[in-house]
């Protein structure tokens, strides 16, 4: 969701240096928070937060801040919503897989009107391995009743390329989220042309 449908990437960097702030320590500028939130290769809870592990505190400090600030700081990119009604009017189904928390990616996508164009949705504390790691896209096809051949995962970032790759699933990368790809697809216009060619 985030980086794809939705740019969060204030809001993201400031719900970290909320939390980061409870914790006592200093603020860490935006475009590193940004430059690491999708990079699996680091431990996220340490860079973060210098912790073992994602806590019960964590979830809460920033699920808090996005309850009170995604109104002013979250956007849907441009073009977003045709293309999700596009895809809607064409029978599709969409789903979401995030690592972010349940709390706030449904407060966000509440807020941004667009939740009812998905008909599941899956987040980080849903499951026991997040991306990188196949399992939310697995329990998404369980659900759904589709398989990994006739599915397709769209996503901004390597994590979401290497667990499309490991869940048998298609992937289509876009290039406008928080990180660069030569390989990446411009524009949702784009994007929606390159889904109806796949059909």
């Amino acid at each position: 969701m985030d980086g794809t449908l939705a740019d969060s990437s204030l809001t993201i960097a400031n719900a970290i240096n909320h939390v980061r702030a409870h914790l006592g320590l200093s603020p860490l500028p935006k475009d590193l928070i940004l430059s690491k939130v999708n990079d699996h290769t680091i431990d996220a809870p340490r860079f973060f937060y210098g912790a073992r592990t994602f806590t019960p505190l964590h979830e809460k400090l920033f699920s808090q801040y996005y309850t009170d600030n995604h109104a002013k700081e979250l956007r849907l990119y441009k073009g977003i919503p045709e293309l999700l009604k596009s895809l809607k009017k064409a029978g599709k189904h969409c789903a979401v897989a995030t690592n972010a928390y349940r709390i706030s990616t449904l407060q966000s996508l509440e807020h941004l009107g667009i939740a009812s164009y998905f008909d599941e949705i899956i987040c980080y504390d849903d499951v026991r391995n997040g991306k990188p790691d196949p399992e939310m896209l697995l329990t998404l096809l369980q659900r759904t009743g589709h398989t990994a051949g006739e599915s397709l995962f769209i996503g901004d970032s390597h994590r979401d390329r290497l667990a499309a790759k490991a869940a048998g699933m298609d992937f289509v990368m876009v290039g406008w989220g928080f990180d660069a790809h030569n390989d990446a697809v411009a524009s949702p216009e784009a994007l929606l042309q390159k889904i109806a060619t796949r059909a």
